[in-house]
């Protein structure tokens, strides 16, 4: 499902040193498979997930796709790929604070194959706990129904991959029990892989299947040398 080789990215300091952040020989997700990445606040993970959604560039290597290799495309040939066969959970949301609960996930589906399936936007959302609240808007929304409407959003398309990016990180307690559940039931669901990125020992220990960051990303082992 997923396949990264020889990946690397680095950033200019206001100094003009480059530093690298990513440097990842190899990784794998299967299809279906569910993963989490343990990785601390700057560790680079948000920047590898950015390379893996084809967001970021990469300064070198590979990130194969469900077949497709994402690192030889065009930035809009990369954006259509990412619609056709990616979900991304941010930390942050990042709802469209002007659009309604339904306008969100049907604006997030015109991307992809599907299109702007209203009627499919509302199952998910109601699937997510969210059919009663579809003409609200974010900031009448709790943290913790907004991330669903985040869920939603990115599970929309039915896409392949899921990218959750420290996705409980501004909840509750039991907001981030609930939301990681509903994340991983739903992925099941679909048949979606998923790697989820956490410094949230809680968090982590809900995955079978756990990595450390540090032992995967080569350029934070030679940072710490």
């Amino acid at each position: 499902m997923l396949a990264v080789t020889a990946l690397t990215k680095s950033f200019l300091s206001p100094e003009g040193v480059r530093n690298e952040i990513v440097n990842v020989p190899v990784f794998g997700l299967a299809a279906g498979e569910q993963l989490a990445l343990r990785g601390e606040s700057g560790s680079g993970k948000t920047t590898f997930l950015n390379l893996i959604a084809g967001i970021l560039a990469a300064d070198s290597g590979r990130v194969e796709l469900g077949g497709m290799v994402m690192t030889a495309l065009s930035e809009s040939k990369r954006d259509r790929l990412r619609a056709e066969k990616l979900g991304y959970i941010f930390q942050t949301f990042n709802l469209l604070q002007g659009y309604t609960v339904l306008e969100n996930v049907v604006l997030g589906m015109s991307f992809g194959p599907r299109g702007a399936d209203r009627a499919h936007a509302r199952e998910v959302l109601e699937r997510v706990g969210l059919g009663h609240r579809l003409d609200h808007f974010p900031r009448q929304l709790s943290t913790g129904q907004q991330q669903r409407v985040a869920v939603a959003r990115a599970l929309a398309n039915r896409p392949q991959l899921v990218l959750a990016d420290e996705p409980t990180g501004n909840l509750d307690h039991r907001s981030a029990h609930e939301a990681l559940a509903l994340i991983r039931e739903v992925c099941r669901e679909h048949g979606a892989a998923l790697l989820l990125v956490s410094h949230d020992e809680e968090v982590l220990r809900e995955f079978e299947l756990r990595r450390d960051f540090t032992e995967i990303n080569k350029a934070m082992t030679e940072a710490k040398r």
